[in-house]
């Protein structure tokens, strides 16, 4: 066992976790954080994906135990600023209005990549929406709409 602070949406959480449980792991079961998605356990799907410093990662396959050193941890909850539609990051209401997300297994993750993607680079290529994707599975297969969702979502933040 081993006793962690972890910085998650700017919260100090204390937490005694097993060296070889996941962040998912303890953010779900310990701290009952349930906006990111357990898909594949493997790393493969993106659909637990959340923020360390500003990358994105799969939170299934990092040990919490390793994160207690100051890294700062932003989930699909520390978005927004409430639970309502108003309250929503831009980039969550841009998908909800195009239709980024179709049965919204995947979206939580997606968006947080998304997310990753527009703090460094308002203006992407399809390329660049490729690549910050690549780590994210849409089963149903929605690829085209999310696209538009990103850079629909890349146009609200700059203003446009």
């Amino acid at each position: 066992m081993r006793r962690v602070t972890l910085n998650i949406n700017d919260v100090d959480y204390e937490v005694v976790t097993e060296v070889r449980a996941s962040l998912w792991e303890v953010m779900t079961y310990k701290l009952g954080m349930t906006g990111a998605n357990l898909g594949c356990d493997r790393g493969s799907c993106g659909a637990c994906a959340v923020l360390v410093d500003g990358r994105a990662v799969s939170s299934c396959t990092v040990l919490a135990a390793r994160l207690g050193r100051g890294q700062k941890i932003l989930t699909i909850e520390g978005l927004s600023k409430g639970t309502r539609l108003e309250d929503l990051h831009p980039i969550q209401q841009v998908f909800w209005e195009t239709g980024g997300a179709q049965c919204g297994f995947c979206t939580r993750g997606i968006i947080m990549s998304t997310y990753a993607l527009l703090s460094n680079n308002q203006n992407p290529t399809e390329d660049d929406i490729r690549e910050a994707l690549a780590g994210n599975m849409c089963r149903c297969g929605n690829y085209p709409k999310i696209y538009d969702s990103v850079f629909a979502a890349a146009k609200e933040l700059r203003g446009a």
